[in-house]
């Protein structure tokens, strides 16, 4: 699905003609941007909260710990392939 966004200033003038040069395409869907403020402005951070003291992702120097997220991986050793003659 391919999204073709029209601002809201322009909407009165492009989206008539945008809705109907993609009208035979299944694949686009013409769309007015009606956001009122952007969600990265600074604004409330989900993430500036307080922490618990055990819960703080810096070390004693003050640098950022890097944690793996990833799986440990399952304990053991693959088998042994011979390659076929």
């Amino acid at each position: 699905m391919i999204y073709c966004v029209v601002p809201e200033p322009l909407a009165d003038e492009l989206y008539p003609k945008l809705s109907a040069y993609y009208a035979e395409d299944p694949n686009v869907t013409v769309i007015i941007d009606r956001r009122r403020s952007e969600r990265r402005d600074g604004g409330a951070d989900r993430r500036a909260g307080e922490r618990p003291p055990e819960q703080e992702e810096r070390m004693a120097d003050g640098r950022r710990e890097t944690r793996d997220r990833r799986r440990v991986r399952a304990a053991g050793d693959f088998p042994r392939i011979d390659p076929s003659e």
